[in-house]
């Protein structure tokens, strides 16, 4: 599966996002900052990386779709995507 140029960059700015969070919370144990808040920010950082595997398996269901509709066969196993959707669920 080949991911769309327009959600490689979605998924880019999603992780350089979750890049800079890591470092905050790098820098929050670091300075010995509240445990709720450093729990805080991993949640932040987790669901940040979740959308980014969502958006990439978003894609690939996108292109099982659009293949079906012009009648041609899906490039994907749909069970695969489930499989990889499952992962991050």
């Amino acid at each position: 599966m080949e991911i769309e140029k327009d959600a490689v960059g979605d998924v880019i700015k999603r992780l350089r996002r979750a890049e800079g969070q890591i470092r905050g919370v790098i820098a929050m144990l670091e300075d010995g900052r509240d445990c709720a808040d450093v729990v805080t920010q991993l949640a932040a950082v987790s669901k940040a990386l979740d959308r980014a595997g969502f958006k990439i398996i978003a894609t690939g269901l996108r292109q099982c779709v659009t293949a079906e509709e012009q009648g041609k066969e899906p490039t994907l196993d749909v069970a695969k995507l489930e499989k990889l959707f499952l992962s991050l669920a």
